[in-house]
């Protein structure tokens, strides 16, 4: 067992604790080398597709080193994008930035977002999501260049809770890391940090099913704006932070046919479905398998590594990034630590 902290962060008994070097995390900027759109000068990229088992197309870019030598099997990496993103957020950057370090990666787009399929767009299904992780390990592990053996999965903000999922029941995924992970189902129950009631969840819940009527009458689809293309006046902080990334050029990417006011945001009646979504639910089952948490100290997310982190069973480690919000760890470069990701695949994917 291993945790990456800052004193503040988990205090256990009988633990390993390192530190990183506290780096300066600005936010509302491209600090810390921000670089969302990163295009790597090292890499091959080739758009794929392939089938889940629900018969649906999933597109993912494939990210392999040009030096790289087909004769041999190499490992591979899947990368899955924060919850209402697409693969052209985060998970690009991050697939580059370990395809470098020699892996082959799949940035994938969940079904039902970005170039996968899916109706209606926007919709949220996580077993389907996990589905996608599956269907990833199908095609790469029927590579020839690919060592099925040695397969592992990222996932970045939902994904990691939709990884954990798909894990669960997929032996195959050998190595599990997350990053800025959401329980996007404990998010949608109890709200950040058990900040809504049970009466609140009621009157959610209450009022979705009341739309189901108006939207099956022929009224029209309810969407809940997480994310106006402007800001309000006194938006709180955690609004800024997914604001600056998501609704600015320093990472903002509308898919084609998606009204810009609609990427990033879910339909009322979508959204409740993920009360039903327990990710943590029997996650000590991935044991021996590891696991590996990435959290920003400063992240509003970071309680979801941690109970995660606290569930899994061993080997497991939880490092938190000082200084990092939740949106930090999406594409500063600086910040993110990739070099315990590939010190974590490259021990766990040998």
């Amino acid at each position: 067992m291993k945790i990456i902290a800052l004193p503040l962060a988990i205090l256990l008994v009988s633990v390993s604790i390192t530190t990183i070097p506290t780096q300066k995390v600005m936010a509302q900027d491209m600090s810390n080398g921000a670089n969302n759109f990163y295009e790597s000068k090292e890499l091959t990229v080739q758009k794929v597709s392939f089938k889940s088992q629900y018969n649906m197309k999933v597109v993912g870019n494939l990210y392999t080193p040009k030096n790289l030598d087909k004769k041999t099997k190499s490992a591979a990496i899947i990368v899955g994008h924060p919850m209402g993103a697409v693969k052209e957020q985060s998970s690009n950057l991050y697939a580059q930035k370990l395809a470098e370090r020699g892996f082959v990666t799949l940035s994938i787009d969940l079904s039902f977002w970005g170039e996968s399929e899916g109706e209606p767009r926007n919709a949220v299904l996580p077993d389907v999501y996990a589905e996608d992780f599956s269907a990833a390990v199908d095609y790469l592990g029927s590579q020839s260049f690919i060592d099925k053996e040695r397969i592992g999965v990222l996932g970045i903000c939902g994904s990691g809770s939709f990884s954990i999922s798909a894990a669960k029941i997929d032996p195959r995924m050998k190595a599990i890391a997350t990053v800025s992970m959401y329980d996007m189902g404990g998010a949608t129950r109890s709200g950040i940090n058990n900040s809504q009631s049970l009466e609140q969840r009621k009157e959610m819940l209450a009022q979705a099913a009341e739309q189901r009527y108006a939207e099956f009458q022929g009224g029209k689809t309810k969407w809940l704006n997480y994310l106006p293309k402007k800001l309000p006046d006194g938006a709180d902080p955690v609004s800024r932070d997914f604001h600056d990334f998501y609704r600015t050029e320093r990472g903002e990417f509308v898919p084609k046919g998606i009204p810009p006011e609609q990427s990033q945001n879910r339909a009322q009646t979508q959204e409740v479905k993920f009360v039903n979504f327990y990710p943590f639910n029997d996650i000590e089952t991935i044991s021996p398998r590891p696991m590996l948490f990435i959290a920003g100290e400063k992240a509003h997310s970071l309680g979801f590594s941690q109970e995660a982190y606290e569930l899994a069973g061993e080997p497991k480690e939880l490092l938190i990034v000082p200084g990092a919000t939740h949106v930090d760890l999406y594409d500063r470069v600086n910040v993110i630590p990739f070099d315990k990701l590939t010190e974590f695949f490259r021990a766990n994917l040998k």
